[in-house]
């Protein structure tokens, strides 16, 4: 690195904005569909505002100009909610996204800064170490032992060694740093980078649909299909009966509208849109709509025991010596031996420590040496973490030649180096279990020797001496007890998946309560089994010790070859692969590499494993919400159909008491209480006591679509109750269809609230806090109201005034035709 240092002064804010007028901003943009113009097009795509379109121009045609005008007004009212739910839904994912974008390290104007990748201009400095991807083309200024994975663009997996003095000393967007630390300057930007090149490409990839989003797609095709046999067959009919083209086709475009859930597709993606708004307001970033769907499915949970179950606070605990000694915290420094171990691990410690381990190590070293020789040393030989299981090497030198190479990593990998053996070997074992016993963190420590600069391309072909473990105490986080009962009682399993040693973790999950805390799995044990060996094993055991990347992605698709639901929480480069591969993977938001965030579906912005707790429960509440809603649709919409084809296929006397202004009235009404009500609903008190839903189970069962049809089919005999008590006493057909409509808005307002709950009582749900109900309420009662006392409104509508006695009729008609499920749910709760 001999660039001088006023080279690394970076660009001058008045730079960045004139560079950033003259190549732009660092995104990648390709589709250029105008929204408002995509909007459109989806909106007059939908088979409900056709049908709205073909009666309004039939009214037109027939010179009913009040009702066409009324359908013409409906088409604008239906697209004004469809954009306010999509703006909803978009305000949502973009505040996510917004959220989401990645950080980088710039120089500007000699300091060192955290902006948004977007920010990067041409020009600037960026600083990338291990763990993070590259955020744009460039070209190496300073590195140190820098190594890079460009397989996103080349294919080839082996990781690249480079540095600014070699022919390729080039770096390129989207790649990923695998060792090492470097300072590039930025040359390509956004588009222009190869990524940015290829992003084209990428466009035509479509992202796959989820079961649940499937189910509802099949649904909604067969009610479609279904809707287009039934209109056919009643278009054909009433031909045949009334020999008016025009009327007859009216009269089945009136059934093929109460036959279609339009709602269903709105509801689903509203819910998604802003469950996944309501979990970043939480301090838990979706990265995809659909984890939000998933979340409440989870079964197993595999985490991280450091920084994770613990606190990630390193102290000092206590040292074990060659000698065979244990020497307490307070006493080490009285030793030789001691100070030795100290500083030999202060040497096999990165310079500048950000990890908790080896910061605790320099300040130890700090406090307790009578002089501090660092800075009389430079690191200039380096062997990274590396190996199964791992150890790192430093090499320094003083400007006498002076050399120091210490070592530092699993005491199993410094008892290999150090060629331990008999009853020395077992001695440090016996010192190493009985620390780990008491839950410490241990590392073994050596010193190594060798001559010249031809060092071997190994780190364990050094000579090394042993110079004794150091045990570091970890505590837990103060609330992760609960945490654990929290999963346990919700039923999902969790699994630790540690770098540590067995005792160790062990003893740590003893103290919190870690349900198969004796039973305990290594890595190489784990890689000599079988597939199906180890489906077995996982089932069985819940805690895996010394892991490597390897192991851990069997683990996750053993759990998910055994029918498990996997979250799984990393923060490393090494997390990536089985982040990936979980269904549900989750990145700590503070101590997680760009790495694991970008490989996680979700991320921890606090690293706290008790939003998890949160994010589950608010998955399970949005899925039983949103059931909810597809089961009120369902509810209601089966009255709708059979009160227009019943009279109509039957001959009754008042054939066609519903129009499409009827219709689609009620149509108006039952979007926002199902999308809206049924969004902003409460979590129900038991939801974190239920077991988990498999993923691949149907979201319309026969027993709950059963409730539904029976919901449906008992407000359809409440509606014809009605019809055939006003034709029992010759009231006319406006009448007739004024009681009929009004026992049909009673029932969809008390069927709202029944709904609420398919366990609790109405009683209880009554007191669940959801602002929206009485709004939506007073506005279904103020505009059947106004259909009522208003003549022109009626007229429209067809509409005659009701007597006390009419009114009561239909209000309690309605209410009772709902209110029988009451009955079901309390036998529901005395039979749990």
């Amino acid at each position: 690195m001999n660039k001088d240092e006023k080279e690394l002064k970076g660009l001058s804010y008045s730079e960045v904005i004139l560079l950033r007028k003259k190549f732009g901003t660092n995104t990648y943009n390709h589709k250029t569909e105008n929204r408002i113009v995509a909007f459109i097009k989806n909106v007059f795509t939908e088979p409900m505002v056709l049908l709205l379109l073909v009666a309004s121009a039939i009214y037109f045609i027939n010179r009913q100009y009040s009702d066409a005008i009324f359908l013409a007004v409906s088409i604008l009212l239906i697209t004004a909610i469809s954009l306010y739910q999509e703006k909803r839904s978009r305000n949502a994912l973009l505040e996510l996204q917004e959220f989401t974008k990645p950080l980088c390290k710039v120089i500007r104007e000699g300091i060192e800064q955290s902006i948004k990748t977007e920010d990067i201009v041409v020009g600037d400095l960026v600083i990338i170490e291990e763990g993070a991807l590259v955020p744009a083309d460039g070209i190496l200024v300073r590195s140190n032992d820098f190594s890079i994975n460009e397989s996103l663009l080349t294919g080839e997996s082996m990781a690249v060694l480079k540095n600014e003095n070699l022919e390729d000393n080039n770096v390129f967007s989207g790649t990923t740093v695998v060792t090492g630390v470097a300072i590039f300057e930025a040359t390509k930007i956004g588009n222009q980078t190869q990524l940015g090149k290829i992003g084209h490409s990428l466009e035509s990839i479509a992202e796959e649909k989820t079961p649940l989003e499937i189910q509802i797609g099949d649904f909604i095709k067969k009610m479609v299909f279904a809707g287009g046999l039934i209109f056919i067959l009643i278009w054909i009919l009433n031909y045949y009966r009334i020999g008016n083209f025009l009327e007859s086709l009216l009269i089945a475009l009136t059934l093929a509208m109460s036959i279609l859930p339009e709602e269903i597709p709105v509801a689903f993606t509203t819910f998604m849109a802003l469950g996944a708004r309501r979990l970043m307001k939480m301090g838990i970033i979706v990265k995809q709509m659909k984890t939000v769907e998933t979340l409440g499915s989870a079964t197993v949970i595999c985490t991280d025991k450091t920084g994770t179950i613990t606190q990630n606070k390193m102290e000092l605990a206590g040292l074990y010596l060659p000698s065979g000694l244990e020497v307490g915290v307070n006493t080490f420094n009285e030793l030789k031996e001691s100070e030795e171990l100290i500083t030999t691990a202060m040497w096999a410690s990165e310079p500048i420590a950000f990890d908790p381990m080896e910061i605790a190590i320099h300040n130890i070293y700090k406090q307790n040496s009578a002089q501090d020789i660092r800075i009389f040393f430079k690191m200039i030989h380096e062997y990274p973490l590396a190996g199964t299981p791992p150890m790192m090497t430093h090499v320094f030198e003083d400007k006498a030649g002076n050399r120091i190479i210490a070592s530092k990593g699993a005491p199993e990998a410094i008892f290999e180096v150090c060629n331990l053996l008999g009853e020395e070997r077992e001695k440090a074992i016996a010192g190493m279990n009985r620390l780990a016993g008491s839950g410490y963190r241990i590392l073994g420590v050596a010193l190594g020797n060798w001559e010249g600069t031809d060092y071997p391309k190994m780190q364990q072909e050094i000579p090394f001496v042993f110079k004794g473990l150091v045990a570091f105490y970890d505590p837990p986080k103060d609330h992760i007890t609960q945490v654990l009962q929290s999963f346990y009682k919700a039923g999902i399993a969790v699994k630790i998946i540690t770098g540590d040693n067995a005792i160790t973790t062990n003893a740590i999950a003893r103290e919190i309560g870690f349900e198969g805390f004796d039973k305990a799995i290594t890595g190489d044990e784990l890689m000599q089994m079988s597939d199906a060996e180890l489906q077995e094993k996982v089932m069985d055991i819940n805690i895996f010790s010394r892991m490597f990347p390897d192991a851990k992605l069997r683990i996750v698709n053993a759990l998910k070859a055994s029918g498990q639901i996997v979250a799984m929480t990393g923060d490393g480069v090494n997390d990536g692969p089985s982040l990936k591969a979980a269904h549900i993977g989750i990145a700590m938001g503070k101590k997680g590499t760009a790495i694991a965030k970008d490989a996680a579906s979700l991320i921890l912005a606090e690293d706290d494993l008790s939003k998890m707790v949160d994010a589950v429960a608010m998955g399970r509440k949005i899925y039983t919400n949103l059931k909810k809603a597809v089961q009120y649709i369902i509810s209601i919409h089966i009255p709708i159909i059979l009160i227009v084809f019943l009279p109509l296929v039957l001959g009754w006397v008042y054939p066609n008491i519903f129009s499409p202004i009827h219709v689609i009235l009620l149509e108006l009404i039952m979007g926002p209480t199902c999308s809206i009500i049924y969004e902003n609903e409460p979590t129900e008190a038991d939801i974190m006591k239920r077991k988990p839903r498999t993923l691949t189970s149907t979201f319309f069962n026969v027993k709950e679509l059963a409730i539904s049809i029976f919901q449906g089919v008992a407000i359809t005999l409440g509606l014809l109750f009605v019809y055939q008590y006003s034709v029992h006493n010759q009231w006319n057909q406006d009448l007739t269809r004024t009681m009929v409509f009004l026992t049909l808005i009673t029932a969809n307002v008390v069927l709202t609230l029944v709904n609420r709950s398919f366990y609790y009582s109405l009683w209880t749900t009554l007191q669940y806090k959801n602002n929206l109900i009485p709004i939506i309420i007073c506005i279904t009662v103020f505009v059947f109201a106004m259909l009522l006392t208003i003549p022109f409104m009626r007229s429209i509508f067809s509409f005659e005034r009701l007597t006390l006695f009419n009114f009561s009729l239909c209000i309690f008609t309605g209410a009772v035709s709902v209110l029988w499920f009451e009955a079901v749910k309390y036998l529901r709760r005395k039979k749990s």
